[in-house]
């Protein structure tokens, strides 16, 4: 595995910590990149890139480039940006396609606030997802008491950890315990709560349904069976009028021409909660795997 670090500027000025992966070429005429479109993968709040880490190897086994970040706020990338809003972080991900030069259209796969993201990108710039991975996210709103609740869970952690075992043992994951910052009175959380807050406040004012219908490409919808995503959201989101376009990495041309129904597939995890990429990252890889391989058989 070749493994290429560094950081992407945004218009805003808001720097994105960044990690290249890309899998060993399985022979000398073929790469990975030939083979399948770039996979795109978006934390959810409050997480950091290393969340990861478990799936990485299995998705770069199966021949993909996979290219992972800090969401701005988070982690190693800038801490106190400018803008927190849904918009921004759509921007995010089409910086980095451009600043990376990646092969378009590119597979997005996000969980929670993450897949909100690469569903609004999705939505915004159809010629630059082929397809979507969303991992218990939807567009379902207003959530007004979302704040308030996010604030609370905040302000639960009982910050600084006095080591990673105690952090990993309340977090409930070794995952979120490596996203802290270790200093000399311990082990502290890698973002600043008004950042966080802004970062849902948007969700707490509107739904998407407008943004879903609008995402044209195939898409595999996962719910963790212990997780927060509720079955009715999964449910509607699979019922949706969507439209399909043509595989491209051009914009689309105008007038539209008529296409057909594009396709939402869902798929429940067992033993897993909202998580799910942590708790159950063989289960979740089998079903991407799944996804991804019908993908590319069409």
């Amino acid at each position: 595995m070749d493994t290429q670090t560094g950081n992407a500027t945004t218009p805003d000025g808001t720097r994105l910590a960044y990690r290249d992966h890309h899998a060993p070429a399985p022979d000398a005429e073929t790469t990975p990149d030939s083979r399948h479109p770039p996979l795109l993968l978006l934390h959810g709040l409050a997480g950091h890139m290393g969340e990861w880490d478990d799936l990485l190897p299995l998705l770069l086994a199966d021949g993909h480039r996979v290219i992972t970040y800090d969401a701005r706020g988070h982690g190693a990338s800038t801490r106190r940006p400018p803008d927190m809003t849904r918009a921004s972080a759509v921007r995010d991900v089409t910086t980095l396609i451009e600043e990376l030069s990646l092969p378009t259209p590119v597979t997005l796969l996000g969980q929670s606030l993450g897949g909100h993201t690469a569903f609004l990108t999705a939505a915004a710039h159809p010629h630059l997802v082929d397809s979507l991975i969303l991992v218990e996210a939807g567009p379902a709103g207003p959530s007004p008491d979302l704040p308030a609740e996010i604030a609370a869970w905040l302000d639960s952690w009982p910050t600084p950890f006095e080591s990673f075992s105690s952090a990993a043992a309340f977090l409930g994951h070794e995952a979120w315990a490596r996203g802290l910052e270790e200093r000399e009175d311990g082990h502290h959380p890698r973002w600043h709560r008004e950042a966080m807050l802004a970062a849902v406040a948007d969700l707490a004012a509107r739904a998407y349904w407008p943004e879903w219908a609008r995402v044209a490409c195939p898409t595999l919808v996962v719910r963790g069976a212990k997780g927060t995503m509720r079955e009715a959201e999964m449910t509607q989101m699979a019922r949706t009028t969507r439209r399909a376009q043509p595989r491209t990495g051009r914009p689309p041309q105008s007038p539209p021409q008529p296409q057909p129904q594009s396709q939402t597939l869902n798929a429940v995890i067992e033993d897993a909660g909202h998580d799910v990429h942590l708790d159950q990252p063989r289960r979740l890889h089998a079903a991407v795997r799944t996804f991804l391989a019908t993908r590319n058989t069409t």
